[in-house]
């Protein structure tokens, strides 16, 4: 028999951000998915409808923007004032010309619209600590100044407040424009965050760390703490996933890998507050993050826009990322799924609507049923091997709490292709009480996947169950599934 033991007493707090997004200007993801003027689900400004509404389904609470590789070529003042007289630029980062039709202020007002957080990254491939602190002072400005006119010419009055702004994008590859090294970085960003800081004390400041596990990221971030600690408020790391053996246990597996990069991260970041003495606590941005392998150029596929189509096993890899967030919420702050609309993305559009992803439904699951806390699980049962690794639990598992509505909720991933797994829920203290809400993602097999033809083969059931036993549940999860339990307690 399966177990899942959970132990409410302990508990730590879980960051809503870490149900994040990202939109960068790269393939159809602005231009065609979240602005297109002339679709007939266009509002008064340009905005999708459609793209808004099914976005809104995901609450996700903070928006990463505007890139991304983009970024490291962007110049953000291309972007505002009368859409006239703003001028094309080659995006060497997509190979792309970007018409700057969508720019800072569309991106504000298509956020709130979202009830979302704008979280910006600036130029620091080839752009300078003037155009940062520029930005800053543009967006968020209030005293009497001339960009703070440019923008009230623009239209808004009142400030953007935009508090979350990152320094640099994947600064450690060398696919950047504007590659550093780890020495380079952590000089750039001093110098970027001090002035930064100086035009808004508020703003909380992201690092760009880890995006190549090649690189020497214990260096840069050890190099980071010793020059700029005192700007640091996060550590940020991307990563890609994929299933290009088309090996399904080996796929499942990267379960193990997430976890060691979680694990050596939180280690790295206490030891170097230890060295430096830093009491506040440094976060980790686990700020691009998603399965990306179809269209990776890497693999020496065609880059298509990014336009990749997902199945239901690219659904249970979500779920087992989302777990390692909710597992980790002590360090993990936030996390932004890359990406929204189109490119590598839950949502695709065309002319006439769109339908949603496989990788919707889990991210949507986990977002509007977690609590407040991450609660601690013990599970065992099961196991499955791949060449590299051994006795790997079938089931991935977290769990939430959410003490204002007095409910748990229990995330599951069966990771068995063909069996169902009964499985024992068991409380160290407190009482299941009243019904129990059953929602599962699931498909006919692995493979599944949704089109604008088939657009619901995977999706969510949802029933409601009776817990008989106050300490005790028992529940048989579906084989190639993710499953969320929500107990009254």
């Amino acid at each position: 028999m399966n177990q899942i033991k959970i132990d409410i007493d302990r508990r730590t707090s879980l960051d809503r951000n870490i149900f994040g997004g990202f939109a960068e200007h790269l393939g159809r993801c602005i231009y065609g998915g979240m602005y297109e003027p002339d679709s007939p689900f266009a509002d008064e400004n340009g905005f999708r409808t459609d793209v808004i509404n099914a976005l809104c389904r995901l609450q996700m609470p903070i928006m990463r923007y505007p890139g991304g590789n983009f970024v490291s070529g962007y110049r953000w003042m291309d972007g505002v004032g009368p859409q006239s007289e703003r001028k094309a630029r080659v995006d060497l980062a997509w190979n792309a010309v970007e018409p700057n039709e969508f720019g800072t202020n569309e991106f504000i007002t298509w956020a709130r619209k979202l009830n979302t957080e704008p979280y910006f990254v600036v130029n620091a491939g080839d752009g300078d600590m003037r155009e940062a602190r520029d930005w800053v002072e543009y967006c968020n400005g209030t005293v009497d100044s001339a960009l703070v006119r440019l923008r009230r010419q623009h239209g808004y009055e009142e400030p953007h407040r935009v508090k979350y702004w990152g320094i640099g994008n994947e600064v450690d590859g060398h696919w950047q424009i504007g590659y550093k090294t780890p020495y380079e970085y952590a000089r750039t960003y001093l110098e970027f965050a001090k002035v930064m800081k100086w035009v808004d004390p508020s703003i909380k400041m992201i690092a760009s760390i880890g995006s190549d596990w090649k690189e020497q990221w214990i260096e840069r971030t050890q190099l980071l703490f010793e020059q700029a600690s005192k700007h640091l408020d996060y550590i940020s790391i991307h990563w890609y996933v994929g299933n290009r053996h088309n090996d399904f246990a080996d796929y499942m597996a990267n379960s193990e890998l997430i976890e060691h990069r979680l694990s050596a991260f939180e280690g790295l970041i206490d030891a170097m507050r230890l060295q430096y003495d830093i009491k506040r606590p440094i976060s980790l941005a686990v700020d691009e993050w998603n399965v990306w392998y179809r269209t990776h150029p890497s693999y020496g596929n065609e880059l298509n826009g990014l336009e990749e189509k997902y199945n239901l096993e690219d659904a249970l890899m979500i779920g087992i990322q989302l777990n390692a967030f909710i597992r980790h919420a002590a360090s993990v702050k936030m996390a932004n799924l890359a990406q929204i609309v189109n490119v590598i993305a839950p949502i695709f559009t065309n002319k006439d609507g769109l339908f949603l992803q496989t990788i919707f439904f889990p991210f949507e699951l986990y977002s509007q049923t977690a609590g407040s806390e991450s609660v601690d699980v013990f599970w065992q049962g099961a196991t499955f091997s791949t060449a590299e690794h051994s006795g790997l639990r079938l089931l991935d598992v977290s769990a939430t709490l959410d003490e204002a509505r007095r409910t748990l909720s229990v995330y599951v991933v069966n990771r068995s292709q063909d069996d169902a797994l009964e499985t024992t829920i068991s409380l160290t203290s407190g009482a299941f009480a009243g019904p129990v809400r059953a929602a599962v993602i699931n498909g006919p097999d692995i493979k599944s996947e949704n089109n604008f033809a088939n657009p619901n083969v995977v999706g969510t059931r949802e029933s409601e169950l009776t817990a008989k036993d106050s300490t005790k549940f028992t529940y048989s999860f579906e084989p190639h599934s993710v499953t969320a339990l929500v107990f009254a307690l």
